[in-house]
């Protein structure tokens, strides 16, 4: 059995056509696509390529899946959010119809699949198992890893959120975060997901045509686009910093 997990796509389109590519080749037995889905500068064009795969395929609902749906039905959000977030998401909102947002809505907060014997259970969730939004890195304190994923009977667990690719081991429960396909923190663009097969899991990274994305997503209506396309495209923010930023996040 071969899954790929796709993370984080924040209406990346280029990004995501790349991996659809690469996946063509690879002929994955399912697909779950992780939450945070289109929350970007190509909303509506990013449900509906995700739409029309023909594979098995699962997903999960991120924080800006949940919360996009809020704004869609005029509830307030959170007012902790920046005006940069409060604005793409209410814009994002915008774009959608009514079958958009009954989709986003009803995405269930995990899945758990069996591989190959119910011995190797997967649970999938966005950001931890018990929320869509919870924050840790590589550095969060193993005490703090340990409340987070107390509880937890799945032997593996896969998640996103962070957009940080990165493994943890803890008490028996190996922990995978996939990256992201649209918005990744790396050491270098491009699209990150994770290929799980019986051999094992596998962090990958699709190279896609740059300078054609960043064009692309620059002549839509987002009005964060240029900023998008600069910095999440163009150039990424580095793992280190990102993990620094997420601490300080995590600690508030």
């Amino acid at each position: 059995m071969k899954i790929a997990a796709l993370y984080d796509i924040h209406g990346n389109l280029p990004a995501l056509q790349a991996v659809m590519a690469e996946l063509d080749q690879i002929r994955p037995d399912l697909i779950v696509i992780g939450g945070d889905i289109a929350a970007g500068p190509m909303p509506v064009r990013t449900l509906e390529r995700l739409f029309q795969l023909n594979y098995p395929i699962k997903f999960i609902r991120g924080n800006n899946d949940r919360e996009v749906v809020m704004a869609y039905d005029g509830i307030p959000l959170r007012p902790d959010l920046s005006d940069k977030a409060r604005e793409k998401l209410e814009w994002v909102a915008q774009q959608l119809n009514r079958s958009h947002r009954d989709f986003l809505a009803d995405l269930p907060e995990y899945v758990i699949q069996s591989f190959d014997d119910s011995e190797r259970d997967i649970l999938f969730c966005h950001a931890t198992p018990t929320s869509d939004e919870e924050i840790f890195t590589p550095i969060t304190p193993k005490e703090r890893l340990g409340e987070i994923f107390h509880g937890v009977v799945q032997p593996y667990v896969v998640c996103g959120h962070t957009h940080i690719q990165f493994e943890l081991q803890l008490d028996g429960i190996r922990i995978i975060n996939a990256g992201s396909v649209g918005m990744p923190f790396a050491e270098r663009p491009g699209a990150y997901w994770l290929l799980i097969t019986p051999d094992g899991f596998e962090f990958k990274c699709t190279l896609y045509d740059l300078e054609s994305a960043a064009s692309e997503i620059r002549a839509t209506q987002d009005p964060q686009a240029h900023d998008f396309a600069e910095k999440n495209v163009l150039t990424v923010p580095a793992p280190v910093q990102a993990m620094e930023m997420l601490e300080r996040l995590r600690a508030k």
